[in-house]
């Protein structure tokens, strides 16, 4: 590994808060945040904020936004953790928020529920990202990634040529100028699961290079910058788990037989 200096440094955010409509898992296991439901003997934010700090990444101690601060204590497990400015809304309110209430750029953001998240997919997303140089870029790992470990696990995959791609919850928020993407992604958040009418946002001619063209993920990604004039940028994560989150009780069953799997997990 490259020795890391302190221009390779980041803050980080953690999204923890809930949708309006709540969280039936969390209200399914009893808690009051998914934030404390336990995976291997530790509430499931901690092992989030172990891989985060165990980077060597981080210039302080992450943030985490959308708890109390009793809860944030309690999820935490004793990794030092700072309370962000919360507000009510989806992710990209929650970002938006924590940035105008002082978080510093760059920030890496991931969230609560990426128990898998590793010291190594840290590492890997932000030199990636800062050697990108794009104003924010955002993690991805293909279908055949992840259906060559966990062929039982179901993502929602965004149908860009070449490879169909899955959200890793990893973004880098590297200038001001991302704050123009991430409010556009702030008002398509309602369509997070119909990838058509994300693209149909960006307006006509944009939308059919991407619906009808088809691009490979790379060339889309410079279609969406050119049309909110700001550089989006990739880092395809070769990490299967880095694409696995804890959205079901089926995700929480996977996330827990690999975690037990793990040595010193």
């Amino acid at each position: 590994m490259s020795h890391t200096t302190a221009r390779d440094t980041v803050n980080a955010l953690v999204l923890a808060g809930a949708r309006a409509s709540g969280d039936a898992l969390a209200a399914s296991h009893g808690v009051a945040s998914k934030a404390l439901i336990e995976i291997g003997g530790a509430p499931m934010l901690s092992r989030v904020l172990r891989a985060l700090t165990g980077s060597g990444r981080l210039r302080d101690a992450p943030y985490v936004s959308g708890l109390e601060q009793q809860i944030l204590e309690n999820a935490s497990a004793g990794i030092a953790a700072k309370a962000a400015v919360s507000v009510s809304g989806g992710p990209a309110s929650s970002l938006l928020g924590a940035i105008e209430g002082g978080v510093q750029l760059p920030l890496l953001v991931t969230t609560c529920d990426h128990a898998l998240l590793t010291a190594e997919m840290v590492d890997h997303f932000v030199g990636e990202a800062i050697r990108g140089g794009a104003d924010l870029t955002v993690g991805l790992a293909s279908r055949e990634t992840i259906q060559a470990q966990y062929p039982e696990t179901r993502r929602t995959y965004i149908p860009f040529g070449g490879s169909p791609m899955s959200g890793c919850n990893l973004f880098f928020v590297n200038s001001p100028e991302a704050l123009r993407i991430i409010r556009f992604w702030r008002e398509a958040e309602q369509d997070r699961k119909q990838p058509w009418k994300i693209a149909w946002r960006f307006g006509l001619v944009t939308a059919l290079r991407l619906l009808i063209g088809r691009p490979d993920v790379h060339r889309a990604f410079e279609l969406i910058s050119a049309r909110l004039g700001a550089r989006a940028g990739v880092v395809v994560m070769p990490f299967a788990e880095a694409a696995i989150d804890v959205d079901s009780q089926a995700d929480l069953e996977l996330v827990r037989s690999i975690i037990a799997g793990r040595p010193q997990s």
